[in-house]
């Protein structure tokens, strides 16, 4: 409260201890309330009371506990000062949150110093009875009080103008400041100059603590000079030659008291600026020697005409600056050097990669051509294939022999088309794409860039970034790739991107014509183990901290653990499995080293009987029984099928086609899905009805449309083949129902390629005949019997290989897909080539299916 232009504050207040700063009279301060005693204190004296005497309470600094550990009043006294001093306050302001957890915030203005008496209490708040020191208009009255401190004074005053009057007095609180100068008793400026200025808590501890206005002039004057000494520096680092270039860097609104009392500013000081001045000298050239293109920067320097002028305290200047600090980061103009040796390319490819023929001689083709033309645009590959084949690898190792960078960028489940093209700047925390945010990590211009699970993208409502990758995987059009994030067209055509898929299916048309597709099939058993003992077990070796001389897993165990444990187009579950055997034996080898302290002799027996017996081989040794816990180091532990039965368990597959075709009714097609070629059985069965076909094996609408096909020609053609339902009717359906059955009911199937194993499945039935147990097909069938051709001819004939089939049917049209299927695999199984169904049903049964006339001419021949 003020009496007559003087300040007068209660004996009693309640004391708020604050670790936000120090508050000094004349100057205002928020502070955060979040203990306990500090908002009971809000609660019971600010928010229900409802005098102005009821808004005054003491602020004390609490600069010793900055943690906030203690509440106790005691713990806050500093040792500078004999008794504990605060500053008498009005509370302006009181807001309350709840995120993220339940605080105040109080808007405080100093009015005056005072001293603790007693401390009258501490629960639930600090409550003391208070001395006021500051009682300066009666000092002010005094002559001798003024003639004392008359030269001081005026010193300070001085000091004071001179701050001023470096400032820029075109701002609103500058001029505010000057009439505050002329206008203020001088016995007030060092409390609100020093909460105006740059100073630390512990200066301005020293400020509150000089109760006598002698010390507090002499020591606020050395503030004053250091701050015109950094506001100097500034004005010769910004602009040597203007003398008049004034900024102000922020200031706080002023407040004017009730009674006029004081009033409140804050002007940072020059050091934060003048660092930040020259950040943004290194910032500028640092864009000027990028060689970025010239629309690009002419919007760098755009910016950083602006960002000179912002201050730092708008939400614009960190946007604007990190903006600047990505455009100067990007490789504009940074390019590796491609090695373009060919032989050197190809040696590397062979040694990272068995098989893999096409992929490996599209790279070295792009070698080539890169060869004879340097500015050729990067290609745009499509991997197209099944899990565990070495897609993601087989793009690490192109860079590899290109000496590019490489960046993989994982697409699975991305459903923001931002992802792709960035956000714009106006929205609350943008970013780039992933594509410029790639192009910064590897620091060049022409990486390698995957983009893994393309077939796998997203769509909704923020749009569809398979649309998106249109632009960036056009060759056409991604030399002016525009960013929403950037604004600006960055070059794409030198990146060589590699995209992986599993399928095609989900690929939206437009993007696959975007891309040069390049099949990459699963490995046949041979291929499988070349590329498990080339790569896969000296891999796992390594991560198990195993040699060879520890463990020696031969040919024969490979292919068990492919033929009985795996069945899949690459070789994950292979290297899983190899995997699951060096734990095994990296337990039996620790065990044997800790056993007193060297490994186990050799068994004896053993040893005699290798020496009788040299050319014998050596017996298999079970690693689950107890005495092997451990080998001598000259004696590797041998993998064989015992060992592998004890480590893996029971075979997960075993060998079951001969089994399932010992009657009627049974045929074995071929499919193909993305992870890999499967055999798939046709089953089928018979019984009195309406003349009804049912269709089970969650079958999609294609393969109904292809059972539906097969009944149809079958019933067109009964007489001629001699086919006749239970009652001896050539009409196959009458008071007959028909169920058509694909196991493995759980996964979905669908396609044209089943058409003739269903024909070859229901004739089986009709006729009575067993199916040739050794054979599998696949092709698509017309109404008029025609076998057309189907896709993935090289993943069904490798499962048909895999299940130890020794023929398969194809389409006569697919012919030249024999080509791509190993020398070793054509070698073991026969191919039939057919162009009608009459074809497929003579090769499928023992002695042929011919038809009633062709039997009277066979048998006329004979």
């Amino acid at each position: 409260m003020t009496t007559g232009g003087s300040i007068q504050i209660p004996r009693r207040l309640p004391l708020l201890l604050t670790q936000d700063g120090v508050l000094l009279p004349g100057s205002s301060m928020r502070c955060s309330v979040d203990s306990a005693g500090n908002m009971e204190l809000v609660r019971s004296r600010l928010l229900r009371g409802t005098s102005l005497k009821s808004t005054i309470i003491g602020v004390i600094p609490n600069t010793k506990d900055p943690a906030g550990a203690s509440e106790e009043l005691p713990a806050l006294h500093r040792c500078a000062s004999p008794a504990m001093i605060g500053t008498a306050a009005l509370v302006v302001q009181v807001i309350g949150s709840n995120w993220p957890k339940p605080h105040y915030t109080l808007l405080v203005t100093g009015l005056c110093r005072f001293q603790i008496v007693e401390v009258l209490k501490q629960r639930p708040y600090p409550v003391a009875e208070v001395e006021q020191l500051d009682r300066l208009e009666e000092l002010s009255s005094k002559a001798e009080f003024k003639e004392a401190l008359g030269e001081l004074s005026e010193q300070f005053y001085k000091y004071a103008v001179q701050l001023v009057d470096m400032l820029d007095g075109s701002v609103p609180a500058v001029a505010k400041l000057k009439r505050l100068l002329n206008n203020l008793p001088r016995e007030l400026l060092p409390d609100v100059l020093t909460s105006i200025i740059r100073t630390s808590n512990e200066e301005k501890l020293q400020i509150l603590d000089a109760v006598e206005l002698e010390e507090r002039f002499k020591v606020t004057i050395p503030l004053l000079l250091r701050q015109i000494e950094g506001l100097k520096l500034l004005h010769k680092t910004r602009n040597p030659k203007i003398d008049d270039d004034k900024r102000i860097v922020a200031i706080r609104p002023l407040r004017k008291l009730g009674g006029g009392a004081g009033k409140s500013l804050s002007l940072e000081s020059g050091e934060d600026d003048d660092e930040d001045s020259d950040d943004l000298i290194l910032l500028e050239k640092k864009i000027k020697s990028c060689a970025m293109p010239e629309p690009a920067m002419k919007v760098c320097m755009k910016e950083m005409k602006r960002l000179k002028k912002m201050p730092q305290s708008m939400p614009e200047y960190a946007l604007t600056r990190n903006y600047l600090e990505l455009m100067s980061e990007l490789p504009w103009n940074k390019s590796t050097r491609d090695r373009l040796d060919i032989r050197a390319a190809r040696i590397l490819l062979d040694n990272d990669h068995y098989a893999m023929t096409k992929l490996k001689k599209r790279v070295l083709e792009y070698l080539a051509v890169r060869q004879l033309k340097n500015n050729l645009k990067g290609p745009i590959l499509c991997f197209v294939g099944p899990p565990g084949v070495g897609k993601t690898s087989v793009g690490r190792s192109i860079a590899k022999t290109l000496g590019r960078e490489f960046h993989r960028i994982a697409l699975g489940g991305v459903c923001d088309q931002s992802d792709i093209r960035g956000h714009r700047r106006t929205y609350v925390g943008s970013m780039p794409g992933r594509i410029i945010n790639g192009l910064k990590t590897v620091g060049m211009n022409n990486p390698v860039f995957l983009l893994d699970e393309v077939d796998k993208l997203g769509k909704s409502l923020q749009g569809d970034p398979a649309a998106a990758l249109l632009e960036v995987l056009d060759p056409e059009q991604n030399h002016s790739f525009t960013d929403h994030y950037l604004n600006v067209a960055f070059d794409l055509s030198q990146v060589l991107f590699i995209a992986t898929a599993n399928t095609t299916a989900t690929i939206p048309a437009a993007l696959l014509d975007r891309m040069e597709v390049l099949e990459v099939p699963g490995y046949s058993q041979e291929e499988k183990i070349e590329i498990a003992h080339r790569h896969l077990i000296a891999k796992q070796l390594a991560q198990h901290g195993l040699t060879p001389e520890q463990i020696q897993i031969p040919p024969e165990t490979t292919l068990e653990i492919i033929t009985r444990y795996t069945r899949e187009a690459g070789v994950r579950s292979l290297d899983r499995s190899f995997g699951a055997v060096c734990r095994a034996v990296a337990v039996k080898v620790a065990e044997g080293q800790h056993r007193d302290g060297k490994p186990e002799s050799a068994d004896v027996t053993d040893v005699e009987d290798r020496k009788a017996n040299p050319s014998e081989e050596p017996r298999p040794r079970d690693i689950s029984g107890p005495a092997d816990l451990s080998l001598p180091p000259e004696m590797p532990i041998l993998i064989d099928h015992h060992a592998l039965k004890d480590i893996l368990g029971a075979p997960l597959y075993e060998t079951e086609v001969f089994e399932r075709l010992n009657q009627p009714g049974v045929a074995i097609g071929l499919a193909w899905t993305p992870l890999g070629g499967e055999i798939m059985f046709v089953e089928a069965s018979r019984m009195d009805g309406e003349g009804q076909l049912t269709l089970t094996g969650q079958l999609g609408d294609v393969m109904k449309e292809s059972a539906h096909l097969a009944i149809s020609w079958l019933r067109s053609n009964a007489k001629r083949y001699q086919l006749k339902n239970a009652s001896g009717s050539f009409d196959l359906l009458d008071s007959t129902d028909i169920h058509l059955h694909f196991p493995a009911g759980a996964v979905t199937k669908d396609g044209p390629s089943a058409g003739v194993a269903i024909v070859t499945c229901l004739a089986s039935l009709f006729s009575g005949r067993l199916v040739c147990s050794d054979i599998a097909m696949t092709g698509e069938i017309t109404l008029r019997g025609l076998v057309l051709p189907v896709g993935g001819i090289k993943d069904k004939v490798l499962a048909a290989h895999r299940a130890k089939l020794k023929r398969v049917i194809i389409p006569q049209r697919n012919e030249k897909d024999l080509e791509e299927i190993p020398l070793n695999v054509r070698r073991d199984l026969t191919f039939i080539l057919a162009g009608s169904l009459e074809d497929v049903l003579n090769t499928a049964f023992d002695g042929g299916f011919l038809c009633k006339r062709g039997q009277e001419l066979l048998n006329s021949k004979l």
